[in-house]
């Protein structure tokens, strides 16, 4: 018997899957990479953007579909952020090819827009590159790298939903943006020279003019003369000690030579900038490396994506003034240096990269542009009329900026991420919530305002908008608020804002509510709803949230600011707080922290012996006039606010006695403490901890601590060894509520949060503590620990969902 051959295997039968894929896909070079992920797999079908996200249909051998599915979020270009891959089988049509189609509009927008990228390594060498066609363009960029967030108009991403829609592409730009295999394949800021956006220089009049407004050549459009352009001139007047209003993703910064004294007290002079430290932008790290300390994360945060200004630890040992050196003006008092590298082209040929520009400073102040207290200018007629006074010269290009947008401010503690402000590079990524919440908007406070939309399981904190006692800048958080939420979608339900009757922010949401409800949310609470919120705790069970900061409005009518809660989001009781002590004056004691120093002296039944710091500081007679103020109560609301203890102290030791910045007195206190790192806890620098009634939180007297720290100072112990002594003595405080706390309750997490927390001084110390009495302990890392953060946490407190899918208010909020 013969048995038959076999035949040919039967043929697979095609499967055609449509696929969305939700996440930070559009502006990435999600859509190039589908295209070659499929024809790599010879896979047909097509992909578009839509407001959805990136949708693909893909046809051929199942395995081969298979595998395209299973590597669109592993294999992703490196901006992409995939948040979910949803497949769907679909009937098989046949065809052959695949092609990026034209993205489809409407429907509800669920996309995410991606953050400015700083200019990548293949765009820089390109741009320093003599036979390049982009060989000094000021404006290259690709689909890894250049603006997204701040030229975005609408969804989906494409060029006509930017504000690059008004430079139509030339032919060797449109050839490289409709080839697959080209880098810049539907890379929608594509320019060039000949088609791109282009610089031009104006000067003030009455001031030196290199290159006037209508003399500005077209050298970044047609040619290649550094010694003829807008650039080569800006470099010219920075090196000649002009202050220049340099136009950039976000907005504009006022740049000057960073080594020239006369420059940057110039610009502080103009600018009403006091003491305030300016941020820098060095050409490269070999700039940086002999005037700061840089650990390996510090190094990454500079060099990254993102190119936020770093604050890095100032080198004592750098000599005090060599050539490359920081002018003593940029940051006087500081113990940071606040440093960036440049993050677009501009910054890059501004300090040096290419030839014939190489001659001008490598060390710029770059600080926001802007009178202290107003929003960033973004549009050029403002910046030519804002930034009169200001500016010698303003480097323009005609590039709209949509969306303003400022640096981001980052620090690393104990080898982690701090963020104190979360703007270019972060904004408008969302936060992951650990709770569903229902559509919403958190407005934040009155400084350092950020607001927040949140639905389901996401939030979008904006970017940073300023403080909000500037009509300028409340109208600029009316017009980020409306367009953030077209670019996520989320129609708000209600409204949460601080409790604060008198905030600017909150009166907004008010104005802004629309019949819709206004949930008012303490100040505090927020603060650790945000620090919750951020290290993915689902509100289950409470944490001891020590809240530090300078003001907040307190459920009693005080200000509150030194609080140790027990709170979850649903609500918190207040376990322990600073003794009370008046503010005399309000703001008047912020600004003059010797008053501070007075009034505590007063609680503390201390003497303001003529030979204190803080009573040597005080006018001609207003001695007389604050004892009197402070023994009848006039116009001396009560504060428990821990940021004002550290100004006390500041002042009390002789460090700082009029602050022209916020938390001046307080950061020089910690700058302080730093000169003097070999010393020990002292055991007289201690709180008084105890109830005054049954039932009533506990408190925390620092009388016994003043007392050591006014005997060290009539001593003439050292201002380093008494501000150190008093870290010590706050992170012994915090341990010992705390513990306090945990044989009350059972709880053993605490979350350390608000402004104070800055200080990284005592945030190790309180850390290091906790942890060695057996706490976990949660510490913001991406989102700010001050009021930049409050936001988020309102929003998890005001618009958490329960099972009913009912937002709910807090329920309990006990002194």
């Amino acid at each position: 018997m013969t048995t038959a051959p076999p035949g040919p295997a039967p043929a697979t039968a095609p499967r055609r899957s449509r696929v969305v894929v939700r996440g930070v896909v559009q502006g990435v070079g999600f859509r190039p990479f589908v295209h070659a992920l499929a024809t790599g797999l010879r896979l047909s079908g097509h992909v578009t953007n839509t407001a959805d996200g990136v949708v693909a249909e893909v046809e051929g051998d199942p395995a081969d579909v298979a595998s395209f599915c299973a590597r669109l979020a592993p294999d992703a270009p490196p901006l992409a952020r995939v948040e979910s891959v949803e497949v769907a089988e679909v009937t098989a049509n046949g065809g052959s090819g695949f092609t990026i189609v034209p993205s489809r509009q409407g429907g509800t927008v669920r996309t995410l827009v991606p953050p400015d990228t700083a200019t990548c390594d293949d765009c820089l060498a390109e741009l320093a590159d003599p036979s390049n066609r982009r060989y000094l363009h000021p404006f290259i960029t690709c689909t890894h790298c250049g603006p997204r967030f701040t030229i975005v108009t609408g969804l989906p991403y494409d060029r006509a939903h930017t504000t690059m829609a008004g430079f139509p592409m030339c032919p060797d730009c449109a050839r490289e943006y409709a080839e697959p295999a080209d880098r810049r394949f539907h890379a929608q800021p594509v320019a060039c020279p000949h088609c791109g956006p282009r610089l031009r220089l104006v000067t003030a009049p009455g001031n030196p003019a290199p290159l006037r407004a209508d003399q500005a050549p077209d050298s970044h459009r047609a040619g290649h003369d550094p010694g003829a352009d807008p650039l080569t001139a800006a470099r010219a007047l920075l090196a000649a000690g002009a202050i220049l209003a340099i136009k950039g993703l976000g907005g504009y910064h006022l740049a000057c030579d960073a080594t020239n004294r006369n420059a940057v007290a110039e610009l502080r002079r103009r600018k009403a900038r006091g003491d305030k430290p300016f941020a820098m932008m060095a050409a490269g790290l070999a700039d940086i490396e002999p005037l700061a300390h840089l650990n390996p994360l510090e190094r990454d945060l500079l060099t990254g994506a993102v190119r936020p200004v770093v604050l890095l630890r100032r080198r004592y040992d750098a000599q005090p003034r060599h050539e490359s050196a920081p002018a003593p003006e940029v940051a006087p008092g500081s113990p940071d240096l606040g440093f960036m590298l440049p993050y677009t082209p501009v910054h890059h040929l501004l300090l040096g990269l290419g030839k014939g520009y190489r001659d001008g400073p490598r060390l710029l102040v770059m600080t926001s542009g802007n009178l202290s207290g107003e929003p960033i200018v973004t549009d050029d007629a403002d910046a030519l009329t804002r930034l009169a006074g200001l500016a010698d010269a303003w480097l323009l290009h005609d590039r709209t900026i949509h969306v303003p947008c400022d640096d981001s401010v980052v620090r690393v503690c104990d080898g982690e991420q701090l963020t104190l402000r979360r703007s270019r590079g972060y904004a408008p990524l969302p936060v992951a919530l650990p709770v569903e919440v229902a559509p919403a908007l958190a407005v934040g406070g009155d400084l350092k305002n950020t607001f927040c939309l949140g639905d389901a399981r996401q939030a979008w904190l904006s970017a940073h908008i300023g403080d909000m006692d500037d009509l300028a800048t409340q109208t600029a958080l009316t017009s980020a608020e409306r367009q953030l939420e077209s670019v996520t979608g989320v129609r708000p339900r209600l409204l949460a804002a601080d409790r604060h009757p008198g905030y600017r922010s909150t009166r907004w949401s008010r104005e802004h509510a629309e019949g819709r409800p206004v949930v008012p949310v303490q100040h505090h609470h927020a603060h650790v709803a945000a620090a919750m919120a951020e290290n993915g705790l689902d509100g289950t069970r409470p944490v001891i949230g020590v809240a530090f900061d300078g003001t907040g409005y307190g459920l009693d009518g005080a200000v509150w600011g030194g609080e140790f809660l027990l709170a979850d989001y649903a609500g918190f009781e207040r376990f322990a707080h600073l003794a009370y002590v008046p503010l005399p004056g309000g703001d008047a004691a912020v600004r003059r922290p010797y008053r501070m120093a007075l009034s505590h002296l007063r609680a503390a039944g201390l003497a303001a012996d003529p030979a204190l710091p803080c009573t040597r500081a005080c006018r001609p007679g207003e001695l007389p006039l604050l004892e009197k103020q402070l023994a009848r109560g006039l116009n001396c609301v009560p504060t428990s606010s821990m940021g004002r203890l550290f100004d006390a102290v500041s002042s009390l030791a002789g460090i700082r006695q009029h602050a022209h910045y916020e938390a001046q007195a307080a950061i020089e206190l910690e700058a302080a403490a730093l000169r003097a790192p070999g010393v020990a806890e002292d055991e007289r620098y201690v709180f008084r901890i105890g109830s005054p009634e049954p039932g009533a939180p506990l408190t925390a007297d620092p009388a016994p601590l003043l007392t050591a720290v006014v005997a060290d100072v009539l001593d003439g112990t050292p201002p380093a060894v008494v501000a150190a002594r008093f870290h010590h003595g706050v992170a012994r405080l915090v341990a010992t509520v705390c513990a306090a706390a945990r044989r009350e309750s059972g709880v053993a997490t605490v979350a350390l949060t608000g402004g104070v927390f800055a200080n990284t001084v005592l945030s190790s110390a309180c850390a290091e503590e906790l942890r060695a009495d057996g706490f976990t302990v949660l510490r913001h890392r991406m989102i700010p620990p001050n009021d930049g953060g409050l936001a988020l946490g309102q929003l998890v407190v005001a618009a958490r969902l329960t099972d009913r899918a009912d937002p709910v208010t807090p329920l309990r909020e006990r002194q």
